[in-house]
């Protein structure tokens, strides 16, 4: 899949984990799962894993599994049932290794990955978690705005730094916009906000640029939605910082 595909389809999920939030916790919670989900069929691929299968069920689960149990969760913290659904994972990561029978090599890469794995997908969970800080849907929309318009930034064919900046400055204009329009959050935050989630796109592209398994199919669906996962914590933690 070509990278520009790739950009445009990151910031066609972003607009989607807008509109869920808009529409209200259970709809942000299925988009969620469903970018978790996502996520957990590719990665392996991406990396190149040696048992692909086993390690995307576990990716999965726990990616899918930390957004429910965040969602689930009343009160504060509200992130407090999201480490013990990693920490599960983590250790099916370690039997999913056990039970393979092609002579586990490359042990230490498969478990890495499929552990790094685990945390990339359950990092969703932000975006459930981010509609309960006092922002509510102010901070999951402004968050995702600035993932938008710096996913549709990066999709622009300039190389280099030229690249990145135009990312980190769209993100920053994008997270500007919605925190203008978003009381709650507000233009400061949102701009702050959107240099976080820009320079995360930034450097997630290059990274990704020129990595070989990303002529599969699969690999590009876990590359372009890589930023939206890891982006939900992210916008929870700048959220929190910043708003309280």
């Amino acid at each position: 899949m070509h990278v520009t595909t790739r950009a445009v389809l990151t910031a066609a999920a972003a607009a989607a984990v807008a509109a869920a939030g808009v529409f209200g916790e259970p709809w942000l919670t299925a988009v969620s799962v469903l970018v978790a989900l996502g996520f957990a069929t590719g990665w392996p691929r991406l990396l190149r894993l040696p048992a692909p299968q086993g390690s995307a069920v576990v990716v999965a689960l726990g990616g899918a599994g930390g957004v429910l149990a965040v969602s689930l969760t009343r009160g504060d913290p509200v992130l407090r049932g999201l480490p013990e659904v990693v920490a599960l994972a983590v250790l099916l990561a370690f039997v999913n290794e056990l039970v393979r029978t092609d002579g586990r090599r490359r042990l230490v890469e498969s478990v890495a990955g499929g552990v790094s794995g685990v945390l990339i997908g359950s990092a969703a969970a932000g975006w459930p978690a981010a509609l309960r800080t006092p922002a509510d849907v102010g901070l999951v929309v402004t968050g995702a705005l600035a993932l938008f318009f710096a996913a549709a930034a990066s999709a622009v064919p300039f190389g280099g730094w030229t690249a990145a900046g135009i990312t980190v400055f769209a993100g920053a204009l994008g997270g500007l916009g919605a925190g203008i329009v978003m009381a709650p959050v507000g233009p400061a935050a949102g701009t702050l906000l959107g240099l976080a989630v820009g320079l995360l796109v930034a450097v997630l592209h290059v990274l990704l640029d020129r990595v070989p398994a990303l002529a599969r199919r699969s690999a590009s669906v876990a590359a372009l939605l890589l930023p939206v996962s890891v982006s939900g914590i992210l916008v929870y933690i700048v959220g929190r910082v910043l708003l309280g």
